[in-house]
């Protein structure tokens, strides 16, 4: 064996392992990306708060879509039903309480997800959202999975609040 050839096998090995280290982690084995894939809607939005009690994040009927591929990526949308609409019909035209208003009354992201079936958690590896201090972020959330519904806690607001979201399966 010569050493351009080791070379060239070490630079193939090397050029290998660095690819794929550089894929982003989007599921784990056993399939438990597949047993989360397909269409959620959305059940409840609801928040705890520090003192037990639970309330409405997004208002008494929200509605939204979680989307997961076999291969772990997904789309989230949340929101609120009574958001108001803009007097002016033009979103570049609106009053602050109207931007306030649509800004908190929606969340919606969109990235890769790991799943940990072991811990029961996951990993929400955050592409883009409607809020971009979560850009780039990994979020972790505790879930549950039960037949068809998938609930998750979402880690405490700096408030205390923690948010519970609840989805159905629809396909």
């Amino acid at each position: 064996m010569t050493n351009a050839g080791s070379l060239i096998r070490l630079a193939m090995k090397l050029a290998c392992a660095g690819a794929m280290l550089a894929m982003p982690v989007i599921s784990v084995a056993g399939g438990a990306s597949a047993s989360l894939a397909g269409t959620w809607a959305l059940v409840a939005a609801d928040v705890e708060h520090p003192d037990g009690t639970r309330g409405r994040d997004y208002g008494a009927a929200p509605s939204g879509l979680l989307m997961i591929d076999r291969a772990g990526r997904y789309s989230l949308q949340i929101f609120k039903a009574e958001r108001a609409r803009f007097g002016s019909g033009d979103k570049r035209s609106a009053t602050e309480a109207e931007y306030k208003d649509a800004v908190m009354g929606s969340s919606t992201h969109f990235g890769t997800l790991e799943i940990d079936p072991a811990s029961h958690t996951l990993v929400f590896h955050i592409q883009h959202a409607s809020f971009p201090n979560w850009e780039g972020e990994q979020q972790k959330r505790t879930y549950e999975l039960n037949g068809d519904e998938l609930s998750y806690r979402v880690v405490a607001r700096p408030n205390g609040d923690v948010p519970i979201s609840v989805w159905k399966r629809v396909d």
